[in-house]
């Protein structure tokens, strides 16, 4: 389903961007507040991303020592690896949530549309828990590594 919403907003952002430059070079009428849509749209699709990514291995790697490491502890240290990330994820899933809370307590909206900027930063805060998720679901049922299958 995020993917699905990630290729939507991504196709949002094409025709936004694709309307917003042959409007503004045409016919000189910018779309109001399109650069507003776009940050929003953006910061939409990062953070749909993420547990997407992370669910799917795809993080940039480097794994020069897989090679020296015996497959237990490279297993372990996988394991190790994700449990820190879990955790990391989940203390900024935290502060994202406490800074939308204080974001919707003072209705911060955009500049020119006055969109309220805090669904967007709760969004964030629960696909940054949803990654946290991902990440703790990986250090106790661990996948295949990508390295392990041959492609680096």
């Amino acid at each position: 389903m995020l993917g699905v919403a990630a290729s939507a907003l991504l196709l949002c952002m094409m025709v936004l961007t694709f309307a917003d430059v042959v409007a503004r070079y045409l016919f000189n009428w910018p779309i109001r507040g399109g650069f507003e849509i776009t940050e929003l749209l953006l910061l939409s699709l990062i953070f749909a991303g993420v547990p997407l990514v992370s669910r799917a291995d795809e993080h940039v790697t480097m794994d020069f020592i897989d090679r020296l490491l015996p497959g237990w502890v490279l297993a372990l240290l996988v394991r190790a690896v994700h449990a820190a990330a879990a955790a990391a994820f989940f203390f900024l899933s935290w502060q994202a949530w406490i800074k939308a809370g204080r974001i919707a307590e003072f209705a911060d909206t955009t500049d020119v549309l006055r969109i309220r900027v805090a669904p967007f930063v709760y969004f964030m805060a629960a696909m940054i828990l949803l990654t946290g998720l991902v990440h703790l679901f990986k250090v106790f049922v661990p996948g295949v590594r990508r390295s392990a299958v041959g492609t680096t």
